[in-house]
């Protein structure tokens, strides 16, 4: 296949007309004619996970972030971005990104499923055509505690640890959740009548002015509620074209806590 037609399935499944106004979606390196035989997956563009699908003789790359949001007004090896592009085009990689279109058609899904929560609906509407967004709110199975339903986000979410604003015995109900970097959804999550927000990337201020309106923070980290996209995506990709050859990067977690 080419990679003019891979785009294209991914394009009819997750529309980028769905991605937000400052996103940058899309082909963001590389030639659509390229012919293709093996994909790499991965949730962001890094020496690491570059020299991974390098390794893997990969002819194109997916990830959901974007490795370019500005323009860029020199290409060189005297910056981390320069070397990686260079890299790219070095090895005739086709690079896609998929972001917020995929946080819309098909993150906000992943997090629900994770947390099993009831009754679910759009966090907050982003699309003009059609009931579709941000993140979910929904009714958990039964009540539990602030400190309880952590450790089953921790758990469920299969991360090293979570921080938690709030009073560990609040009771929770009604949970919301963004992924990746949710403090704008703070004030969406609160009028909707959440008890808690899971999101990732919570500073200080935030986190201490949320619990005093009313609502508590469970911070999952971005990448703690984000790399779920390299298994499901590589999944997705093999049911879509089984005749190509699908890898996906390591999953490691980018800090440590001492």
């Amino acid at each position: 296949m080419i990679c003019k037609e891979i785009m294209e399935g991914l394009e009819k499944r997750w529309n980028p007309g769905y991605a937000l106004s400052w996103d940058n979606v899309g082909l963001l390196v590389g030639r659509e004619e390229k012919e293709v035989h093996r994909i790499f997956t991965a949730l962001d563009v890094t020496e690491e996970t570059l020299e991974q699908a390098i390794a893997f003789h990969a002819d194109m790359m997916i990830t959901h972030h974007p490795l370019l949001f500005s323009p860029v007004k020199k290409i060189n090896s005297s910056d981390f971005m320069g070397r990686r592009l260079i890299r790219m085009i070095q090895n005739d990689l086709c690079y896609y990104a998929m972001h917020t279109n995929f946080d819309v058609m098909g993150m906000a899904a992943l997090n629900e499923e994770c947390l099993e929560l009831k009754d679910a609906s759009v966090l907050e509407v982003t699309s003009e055509v059609a009931e579709e967004g941000i993140g979910r709110i929904g009714m958990l199975e039964k009540e539990m505690t602030l400190e309880e339903f952590a450790s089953k986000v921790k758990h469920s979410f299969s991360i090293p640890d979570v921080r938690v604003y709030g009073d560990m015995k609040k009771p929770i109900m009604r949970a919301a959740v963004s992924s990746g970097s949710g403090r704008s959804m703070v004030s969406a999550a609160r009028e909707k009548g959440a008890d808690v927000l899971v999101t990732g990337d919570i500073d200080y201020h935030s986190g201490i002015d949320a619990v005093a309106s009313g609502l508590a923070i469970i911070d999952a980290g971005h990448y703690g509620t984000e790399y779920c996209f390299i298994e499901y995506m590589s999944k997705e990709l093999k049911q879509m074209f089984p005749a190509l050859e699908v890898g996906g990067a390591r999953v490691k977690h980018p800090y440590c806590v001492l």
